[in-house]
């Protein structure tokens, strides 16, 4: 069972149908595992801008953020939380178009790989990289997308 909470705190005609944001994170959560929580919040540049100079030190929107949950070791719960996703709808639409992606794939891409990065996966090594992106690949090629790495048209399959 999974539970995944929505928060559009943005223009909702950027992003795309909340089911499609379910359906994405559902897919990439049930390759690793059988339950879990996350919360998929869709921001504006200025939030996104906040986030990552306050965590990343770093100037400037970035297209996502995740931001793992710790649960203290004497409490246990059905469903694990497992964090917060942070999607920055403007850059990802930005982005999409400058790569020639579908607004869509690139979307699709955006969740999977920010709910990796709550299941512990990182690409800051080489070989962390080549592990994470195999798994991306694996995921989004599932959901009917091409290779979210390669560059070019990257419509649905």
């Amino acid at each position: 069972m999974y539970s995944i909470i929505i928060q559009l705190a943005t223009n909702k005609t950027l992003v795309p149908k909340r089911s499609l944001l379910k359906k994405w994170a559902q897919k990439a959560l049930s390759r690793k595992i059988e339950s879990g929580e996350i919360t998929i919040r869709i921001v504006d540049s200025e939030e996104m801008s906040e986030l990552n100079h306050t965590y990343r030190h770093k100037t400037g929107p970035t297209n996502v953020l995740s931001f793992p949950f710790t649960l203290p070791e004497n409490i246990n719960l059905d469903i694990p939380m497992l964090g917060d996703i942070v999607i920055c709808a403007e850059i990802v639409n930005k982005e999409a178009k400058e790569q020639h992606k579908s607004q869509q794939a690139h979307w699709a891409h955006m969740i999977v790989h920010g709910i990796f990065h709550l299941l512990g996966y990182d690409h800051e090594k080489e070989s962390e990289a080549i592990v994470m992106e195999a798994l991306e690949i694996e995921i989004m090629q599932s959901l009917g997308f091409a290779n979210p790495y390669e560059t070019g048209e990257n419509e649905p399959l």
